[in-house]
């Protein structure tokens, strides 16, 4: 019986080593959404172009679009936008903003300053939306069916690299879907 105390704190050290090593193998970015597959939740918020004009989900748009949360303080944000410019002038998908957790006059600055590759971007300065979204943090980008239903959700930054694997093969299966 001693010497089996001897050999509990080696297991313990081995369970845990265990668990770290699985760790290092896991992808920060691909946490689930349980939105996947639910629709968007309601909404009646003011835009950052039209100041006092309120949208709801009923205004977004009828066919497959993008919704990327985003702010002026962030700096991958600022990152992204070529790609999201880039999309907007190829006519990929339309794309929604949502500016989160920001103030109206600095995100109409960063907008004008960067150039905006929203249709329009709604003002979620309290986070409400962003909390019924499951929202992390910004920047984040869900793509969603002509239904208004979350089919894929994307954790951080697009890259060019995430763009073409990750974003487009889940546009191109929402608009697949769309046709049948």
């Amino acid at each position: 019986m001693p010497r089996l105390k001897l050999f509990i704190p080696v297991f313990i050290f081995l369970a845990l080593a265990l668990l770290l090593w699985r760790g290092l193998y896991l992808d920060p970015r691909t946490l689930p959404s349980v939105l996947i597959d639910k629709p968007l939740p309601d909404f009646e918020l003011p835009t950052v172009e039209g100041g006092e004009q309120l949208v709801s989900k009923a205004d977004l748009p009828d066919e497959p679009f993008l919704l990327n949360v985003w702010g002026s303080y962030c700096l991958p944000c600022l990152q992204e936008n070529p790609i999201l410019m880039a999309a907007k002038e190829e006519g990929v998908v339309p794309i929604v903003g949502i500016n989160y957790k920001d103030k109206l006059n600095l995100a109409q600055m960063w907008l004008e300053d960067n150039g905006s590759p929203f249709d329009y971007s709604i003002v979620d300065e309290d986070g409400r939306l962003g909390i019924n979204l499951g929202v992390y943090g910004a920047p984040e980008t869900f793509v969603v069916d002509a239904n208004g239903v979350i089919r894929y959700k994307h954790i951080g930054v697009i890259d060019y690299q995430s763009w073409q694997e990750d974003i487009m093969p889940a546009i191109a299966a929402v608009k697949a879907e769309a046709a049948q």
